[in-house]
């Protein structure tokens, strides 16, 4: 996997990840989206509405959350989640949960994080992580993390230490049991940046991540309140001028298309894209009403994102 970027403009990336996939030909735009699903399936869509439907996302998001009672299932099967869901040809990004359903907190220790399924609970040692990882053979896979601590309340230092001691420990034995896995050496992890709304535990969370030999790296715990926006915003750009330049970032639990353009401006590459299914669940739907120009530095009079 390569990250190649053609122009940073304000901090806004623009560029491609290449050779993506098993047999790496495939390639994905930055800035870009992940393609929600709930089980393996994009909600409210046919396998082949979902076909017929232009530029789709590259890569579909799944939820560990989902499919972690199914691994046995899966580990039986043999040929990984893609072929098993119906999706053999798409990209896949396993991450720990389902960003539309939020967990309990309490339930993180030194050895294990948990995952809320249909049947309850599911406690997830990094050995049995990285078994389900096996049986689901993902693209990329976020790494287990302590994600507890985030900017949506305030966080104690001691609290946002932990959580980037923690997260850094389950990296490691991460990466440890990748290199003995045969069958996850095509898979990326993706390594997570912890620390609460704590600047300096941000900082230690992004620079000791940014020394592992990850794929690229997941902001976690930057949703909440819209009071604390500033506090957020200044968090996200200090974390991403402490990444390397060549990887892709990706952050978590945001979607909404004001949020996503804030992020963006400072360094994003990647996005979940619930939002929309949060609409429809609510009874209500999306409408723009506004034209754009591709090419941003060209002159144009047209609409609310025009520039003149």
């Amino acid at each position: 996997m390569k990250l190649s970027l053609t122009k940073v403009v304000n901090g806004c990336r623009l560029g491609k990840i290449k050779n993506l996939g098993k047999t790496g030909d495939r390639t994905m735009d930055v800035p870009g989206c992940l393609l929600y699903t709930k089980t393996g399936s994009a909600p409210h869509l046919t396998p082949h509405t979902l076909h017929n439907i232009h530029k789709v996302p590259a890569m579909a998001q799944l939820t560990l959350s989902s499919l972690a009672e199914h691994h046995e299932v899966l580990a039986e099967y043999k040929e990984g989640v893609g072929k098993f869901i119906g999706m053999p040809e798409s990209l896949l990004y396993c991450s720990l949960h389902d960003p539309v359903s939020p967990c309990p907190a309490g339930y993180v220790t030194n050895k294990s994080v948990s995952v809320w399924g249909v049947g309850g609970r599911v406690e997830m040692t990094v050995s049995k992580f990285m078994a389900i990882q096996q049986a689901l053979q993902p693209d990329w896979f976020q790494c287990l993390s302590d994600g507890e601590a985030s900017c949506a309340e305030a966080t104690s230092i001691k609290r946002a230490r932990k959580s980037v001691d923690r997260s850094l420990l389950f990296l490691d034995n991460c990466l440890r049991l990748q290199e003995e896995s045969e069958a996850l050496q095509r898979s990326t992890i993706i390594g997570v940046i912890e620390g609460g709304d704590v600047m300096e535990e941000r900082l230690r969370s992004a620079r000791e991540t940014a020394k592992r030999p990850v794929g690229g790296f997941l902001l976690d715990g930057f949703q909440g309140d819209p009071m604390t926006l500033e506090t957020r915003l200044h968090l996200l750009s200090s974390v991403t001028a402490e990444l390397p330049e060549d990887k892709p970032r990706l952050i978590c639990s945001v979607s909404r298309p004001d949020e996503v353009l804030e992020c963006i401006e400072r360094g994003v590459d990647l996005f979940e894209s619930f939002f929309p299914y949060q609409v429809t669940e609510r009874g209500c739907a999306l409408t723009f009403s506004f034209d754009y120009q591709p090419n941003p530095e060209e002159t144009c009079t047209r609409g609310t994102l025009s520039r003149s």
